[in-house]
């Protein structure tokens, strides 16, 4: 396609030079753009495509990047990267040593601030919006205006945070909004109303932004009069503050309809109003944006806008992978389902789903608790047969965390299923709600290790480390998909709270396993843990050797007996020189077989797809300290960084935690 607009936008400055009129044309061109480019480098589709005339809007009347667009979920702002520069580097989104997969201040004077985990942008824009009221040169202002950080200082720049995708169900937005009507700002909200998060959103607040009804007639009006009474001088500013804060009882009295929760909290509130009308998006902002104090604006979207498929099935093409642009159809990989007798293995997530299912109805005390990821997580599956035992609490890992306190408290089972990233967000929770009180809670981790294409703020590189320090905490990783299956079983016959870490991806079997291949027949074998071979706190050795000890937790384990294969038939000689012991568990540890290796072994190598700070090597290296053993332990992870975006397969290779990485890590080893 020839784009005739886009292809001259290098910055909003060139949007800026267009005409009103023609700003619907550059908005049909932005979303053929992303189409075709995410057709073959797949992204995250469906909530760019809604967010179109939002962004187009934004840049047309905001001065950005001295005015601050804080965007909420960084699914929505593709349009945004393509306007701001980066349109002829958007087929590198997502690729490695390409363009970020989200809005990130280091790539772009246009990303005021980081977008990867959902609800923080109500907060960090208020702080931005605060933090520019200090700013002001006194020769802009009194003396007695000049320090003042409300709606009477001089307004430098505009704050606007755009939070959409189901991100007003996090518990840091109603924080961010709580204070947003306490201290004097200016600060603009957007909120994207489109219903869905990656699956259709769930709760009471959802169901309130339905009900919302707003007289745009009435906003209108009110604004008019304000224009017209400062014009005619008879209001200052402190008299017109007092009146904006007598506006909500005015608004019931002459709109006969209720108040809403931004009006209820003093911030002004406008809409619902239809986002996917540039020309009135452009209206409204322009009359909106030099209102002194807070102010929400209430836009209805559609996930996946102008492109049917994307618009018919918005939870498959929120990231549909790669596809025919003309067809709709995706270019999947293959899956459990694809045939009788194919080799193929399953996501770790549906080994996940499958074998909660298979529990829960077994045991009707089994609960599930996922917050806003039930396809993602695979906890559909269960969903789909026991809905009234699967809880969606919508992007709120915290409270998902403590609501599964609460049911564990209360004589339920919950499995609480969280990816790694996300976690982070609920460690209190953990800490406070669910150890403390040594409740049976067990959390599945999934996402756990490299991630790969989303980068940085999806990598769950931290959970072993800030997991292992909290007393009453069990945590174990599978290395197969048998060995998930049993720990969730275990999980289940255990005391206090469980924590199972898993990675993305396809699983692997044990060699010579009845269930290799996973064809349909022996499915139901998998997911049932009559082999018992995961016992509590105990690893297992894989091979045996005589020279140096490797021990790894997790799937990296796989890897990494490849590594040693690969070792071993360099040498000449026929005995084996590196003793494989695969953990399981980091807590506890299997003493039994850190005795040993302290015992036999001068050389101990540790491998894990975490930090090295704070993980299995750390606590090995503290074991055998602790025990009076002096081996050399080389401990093999992530150092001390933040890993960028790339496919999993390049990132390992960073790392040097791939096969070749490996071997060369045990080389040394050797050399030493």
């Amino acid at each position: 396609m020839e784009y005739q607009y886009i292809n001259k936008i290098d910055s909003p400055a060139d949007l800026k030079k267009l005409r009103v009129e023609e700003l619907p044309a550059v908005c049909a061109e932005l979303r053929q753009f992303i189409i075709e480019a995410l057709s073959k480098n797949p992204g995250h589709l469906g909530s760019s495509l809604g967010t179109i005339e939002l962004t187009v809007a934004l840049h047309y009347v905001f001065d950005t990047p001295e005015d601050k667009l804080v965007w909420d979920v960084g699914h929505q702002a593709y349009a945004h990267k393509i306007l701001t520069g980066r349109r002829d580097r958007f087929h590198t989104n997502r690729q490695f040593k390409g363009l970020s997969p989200f809005t990130n201040p280091a790539e772009s004077d246009y990303d005021a601030f980081i977008a990867g985990h959902a609800s923080n942008s109500i907060s960090a824009a208020l702080g931005l919006d605060i933090a520019d009221r200090f700013t002001v040169e006194p020769s802009q202002s009194d003396s007695k205006t000049a320090n003042a950080a409300g709606p009477a200082a001089p307004v430098r720049h505009n704050v606007v945070a755009i939070i959409g995708d189901g991100a007003m169900t996090g518990g840091l937005a109603f924080e961010g909004l709580n204070n947003t009507s306490m201290d004097k700002n200016n600060l603009l909200i957007v909120l994207n109303d489109n219903h869905m998060a990656i699956d259709p959103l769930k709760g009471g607040f959802t169901q309130y932004l339905v009900d919302i009804t707003t007289s745009s007639t009435y906003n209108r009006w009110r604004w008019q009069l304000y224009q017209l009474a400062q014009r005619l001088h008879l209001i200052d500013e402190e008299k017109k503050q007092r009146i904006l804060r007598r506006n909500n009882n005015w608004k019931a009295a002459l709109s006969k309809q209720k108040s809403n929760i931004f009006t209820g909290l003093n911030i002004r509130y406008f809409g619902p109003t239809d986002g996917h009308d540039v020309v009135s998006l452009v209206r409204i902002l322009s009359e909106i944006k030099n209102h002194r104090g807070p102010k929400v604006l209430h836009i209805i979207t559609k996930k996946g806008k102008g492109y049917a498929p994307a618009e018919n099935d918005q939870t498959v093409w929120h990231a549909p992978g790669e596809f025919n642009v003309e067809t709709g159809e995706r270019n999947l990989s293959p899956t459990l389902s694809q045939g009788e007798g194919e080799q193929i293995p399953p996501l770790w997530q549906e080994v996940f789903g499958q074998t909660l299912l298979e529990m829960a109805k077994q045991n009707e005390k089994i609960v599930g608790i996922t917050p806003a990821m039930p396809s993602g997580c695979s906890m559909s599956i269960m969903q789909k047969e026991l809905p009234e035992r699967v809880f969606d609490v919508g992007i709120a890992e915290g409270h998902a965390v403590t609501f599964s306190a609460g049911l564990a408290k209360g004589g339920l089972l919950p499995y609480c299923n969280i990816y790694s990233t996300f976690l982070q967000r609920a460690y209190d929770n953990i800490v406070h709600d669910v150890a403390l009180q040594n409740l049976h809670v067990v959390l599945c981790i999934d996402r756990a290790g490299i991630v790969g294409n989303d980068g940085a703020t999806h990598h769950g590189l931290l959970d072993l480390a800030y997991l292992r320090p909290i007393p009453n905490m069990q945590i174990c990783a599978p290395r197969t998909a048998e060995d998930l299956v049993e720990m969730m079983h275990l999980a289940a016959k255990l005391e206090g709270p469980v924590a199972i870490r898993y990675p993305r991806g396809r699983t692997n079997v044990s060699p010579g396993s009845s269930t290799d291949g996973h064809r349909q027949s022996d499915r139901a074998e998998l997911f049932t843990s009559s082999r018992e071979g995961v016992r509590f706190g105990k690893g297992i050795k894989l091979r045996d050797g005589e020279d140096i000890a490797v021990l790894t937790i997790g799937a990296i384990g796989n890897t990494m007996a490849e590594a040693i294969e690969e070792v071993e038939s360099q040498k000449s000689k026929v005995e084996r020189q590196f003793a494989h012991y695969d953990m399981r568990w980091l807590k506890p540890l299997d003493e039994e077989i850190l005795h040993e290796v302290g015992k036999r072994f001068r050389t101990i190598v540790t491998a894990e797809d975490g930090m090295i700070a704070g993980g299995l090597g750390s606590a090995v290296l503290e074991w055998m300290s602790d025990h009076g053993y002096t081996p050399r332990i080389i401990r093999l992870g992530v150092n001390d960084q933040y890993v960028e975006h790339g496919s999993t397969k390049e990132l390992y290779h960073l790392l040097k935690l791939d096969k070749e990485g490996l071997c060369e890590s045990l080389l040394q080893a050797q050399a030493k």
